[in-house]
């Protein structure tokens, strides 16, 4: 015969690991991750920026930053619906850092640039080493731009887990490094 107390102590135990379980399923993202949904299916990459409504263009310029390419990088994302700009980088395989104490809500990093450990090249502090720590320096930093189908360049007024794209509208992320590019070419 089982006692009463025991009983309990069983029925907490198996509380408790059905409580661990769902715990072990739902992970809490990193901080400074950025948190990236899937792209819709019915999406496809193209090389290039999109010809006309046919998608969405993203464009990557890692200016003069050491370690980035002297070339921009461009893909239209095919699509005739509306698009996060967090599943149109996550299609491209793009990876973001944010910053630990702003998240997602400053881009840090974008495929591993700037290093976490050399410095990023700057005339104005030539040993700066990015750390993702908390705002990046006004001298080197990533920025995300916004131009709305018809419309020109402009800074995104939200941030790239939150700002939606229809086709035709383009973003890119642009790195400035002591100044240069100001903004993304026309």
């Amino acid at each position: 015969m089982t006692s009463t107390p025991r009983i309990l102590t069983l029925l907490a135990a198996g509380a408790l690991a059905l409580g661990l379980t769902a715990c072990a399923t739902a992970q809490p993202e990193p901080q400074g991750s950025v948190s990236l949904t899937p792209a819709p299916s019915s999406s496809a990459v193209a090389d290039g920026g999109c010809a006309s409504a046919e998608g969405v263009s993203v464009y990557i310029n890692t200016g003069d930053l050491a370690g980035g390419e002297s070339v921009d990088q461009a893909a239209c994302i095919v699509t005739d619906e509306p698009l996060a700009a967090a599943d149109a980088l996550e299609s491209l395989g793009v990876e973001l850092e944010g910053t630990t104490e702003y998240g997602d809500q400053v881009i840090c990093r974008v495929d591993g640039l700037p290093s976490a450990s050399e410095p990023v090249g700057s005339t104005e502090d030539p040993a700066y080493v990015e750390a993702c720590e908390s705002m990046p320096a006004a001298f080197a930093y990533w920025s995300l731009w916004q131009k709305p189908a018809g419309g020109s360049w402009d800074y995104a007024q939200e941030g790239v887990s939150t700002l939606q794209l229809a086709p035709g509208d383009s973003i890119e992320l642009l790195f400035t490094l002591d100044g240069a590019p100001a903004s993304p070419d026309a």
